[in-house]
């Protein structure tokens, strides 16, 4: 492993920013921007509440993949930002499976039943991952209501803890 995951700070922001929306508006054309998404503007407010978090992955001090839970109640999260730099994608790189091992070991470990997830049709790639980790599709009336949507989500899935 060359690469560690640790919690996020605000001296990750403006890289997890960027990384995030370079991936979404710039990779694959989804029209979004940092505006559209208050959450990256106050991580701490949004996801540190109840037994949420965010956590990067660092390589040479540098972000290259983010991965945040938000607590939605009910012993119920919502797994949300997953998103890994192009560089560093792939099975033998490892850093996608690292962050969602930390999030589903801390899922365990703060004592959640369920984890729910939303991402777009372009993210073929993710729905792949997702599914081989034991996520399940879901259709959107199955989402808890404390489900934070996007508006750029079409596809859900769901895993039990």
């Amino acid at each position: 492993m060359n690469y560690q995951i640790v919690p996020y700070s605000t001296e990750h922001k403006e890289q997890a920013a960027s990384l995030i929306v370079g991936i979404q508006a710039g990779e694959f054309g989804v029209p979004i921007t940092l505006a559209d998404q208050p959450d990256l503007l106050s991580v701490d407010e949004f996801y540190r509440h109840g037994r949420g978090d965010f956590w990067v992955a660092l390589k040479d001090g540098q972000v290259v993949g983010t991965v945040a839970l938000r607590d939605i109640g009910n012993s119920q999260g919502a797994l949300r930002k997953m998103f890994v730099h192009p560089k560093h994608r792939g099975a033998e790189k490892g850093v996608a499976a690292g962050l969602l091992n930390c999030l589903l070991d801390e899922t365990k470990r703060r004592g959640f039943q369920e984890i729910f997830l939303g991402t777009t049709e372009a993210f073929h790639a993710a729905h792949r991952f997702y599914e081989k980790h034991g996520f399940e599709l879901i259709s959107p009336e199955e989402l808890p209501p404390p489900f934070p949507r996007m508006k750029q989500d079409t596809r859900y899935y769901r895993k039990a803890i």
